[in-house]
């Protein structure tokens, strides 16, 4: 009787434990970002392939921007692992948003795919940048979000949309891919 009472017990116990320590939203707000320390070469080509194509059209065109949108006199590694995310997150949304309004039928279906992968890439870091109570954003990284935001209300649609396109490859070789590192972005 006096097993029985200890196995009650124990069952009790670690009922509590797991039902507190693992709420029923723990499993979404895991943050797995390693898988993006690298892209497969068939998505890179995605990209590569866009933003070629992009620059034969662009050098035919005659676009005047005013803003150097994605322009930093910073690196990525030297922020924080948080405003790392962050940046990457605000940098992925202000893509995605850029990207489904393209209106050139050609350039929209050449954008299909990388707008796919850039849907996934921010699909999966939903909660990786959660605010901490003890966390406050860089200066820097806050005058760039600050920039990026007046950005949008300042440049034409094809400004924008040329910005992003050649931006690509730093948002997905540098800035994600330090992100992905955590504290071993050096």
């Amino acid at each position: 009787m006096r097993n029985m009472g200890y196995k009650i017990l124990l069952a009790l116990a670690l009922w509590m434990v797991t039902t507190e320590a693992f709420p029923k939203d723990a499993l979404r707000t895991k943050c797995h970002l390693t898988k993006y320390k690298s892209l497969p070469h068939q998505e890179l080509e995605a990209f590569k392939k866009a933003k070629d194509k992009f620059e034969d059209t662009l050098l035919l065109s005659d676009r005047k921007c005013n803003t150097r949108i994605f322009h930093r006199d910073w690196e990525v590694k030297e922020l924080s692992v948080h405003d790392r995310v962050s940046l990457v997150e605000n940098e992925l949304d202000f893509t995605i948003k850029v990207l489904e309004k393209v209106e050139d039928p050609d350039l929209a279906k050449l954008l299909r795919r990388p707008l796919e992968i850039v849907k996934q890439i921010r699909e999966h870091m939903t909660g990786c940048a959660r605010p901490r109570h003890s966390h406050s954003r860089s200066k820097m990284l806050n005058d760039w979000l600050q920039n990026l935001l007046a950005s949008k209300e300042k440049e034409t649609p094809a400004c924008l949309e040329a910005s992003v396109i050649l931006n690509f490859f730093r948002l997905l070789n540098e800035d994600l891919r330090c992100a992905a590192s955590m504290e071993l972005c050096v």
